[in-house]
């Protein structure tokens, strides 16, 4: 039996926030966005904490649409339709977590959700902003669990989905969920991401 059917997907909830902080900074630890964010190795952990623990209480958990097993080993932070933006109050309200999480680099984070924006799909669509698990919990079907309950919600409200990859060869692994490859955006001065885009799927 797998780990996935196991141990089963529910919402995230505020009590979830320390530990899916930690697991996603394991999980994003090697990521060349995240070392082009954070140079520094000796540190990058411990701000990647700080990093998702912000992002997930002031932007992501609110809309319901975030995902994690029972034992917190990952999670998928999804936007709704209408909410992918991130707004000037969620900025100001996390400001203290992410000056904490990248200090000097705070401005070449700016520049680099910037730039992913600007070629950011309009029509309306749920956004995978975050899937992530922890590294030996990786190939054992948990993330591909964790992206089912919106997958599903999009096929039934046929709305499409959308997300950026930092890593080449994971665009595999979203293929296998429906999503294509749209463009690549190149950050000021750093790594490649890759825009995918899932079309609904027709009703089996």
């Amino acid at each position: 039996m797998s780990t996935a059917l196991r141990d089963p997907v529910r919402t995230v909830n505020g009590a979830d926030v320390h530990s899916i902080g930690e697991s996603l900074a394991h999980a994003f630890d090697d990521d060349p966005v995240m070392a082009y964010l954070l140079p520094n190795p000796d540190s990058r952990l411990l701000r990647l904490m700080r990093f998702y623990r912000t992002a997930l209480s002031v932007q992501h958990l609110a809309h319901g649409c975030c995902f994690t097993n029972d034992d917190r080993a990952g999670a998928a932070l999804w936007d709704p339709p209408g909410h992918w933006r991130v707004t000037f109050g969620q900025i100001l309200r996390g400001t203290p977590g992410f000056v904490a999480a990248l200090g000097s680099r705070l401005v070449v984070g700016l520049r680099a959700l910037a730039a992913v924006e600007r070629v950011h799909p309009r029509v309306p669509h749920y956004y995978l902003a975050i899937l992530g698990t922890r590294p030996e919990r990786q190939g054992k079907g948990l993330g591909s669990a964790l992206l089912q309950p919106i997958l599903r919600r999009c096929d039934e409200q046929r709305v499409g989905a959308y997300l950026e990859s930092s890593k080449e060869r994971n665009i595999h692994f979203y293929r296998r969920h429906g999503f294509e490859v749209t463009g690549e955006v190149r950050l000021p001065d750093g790594p490649v991401v890759w825009s995918m885009w899932r079309d609904p799927r027709p009703p089996v």
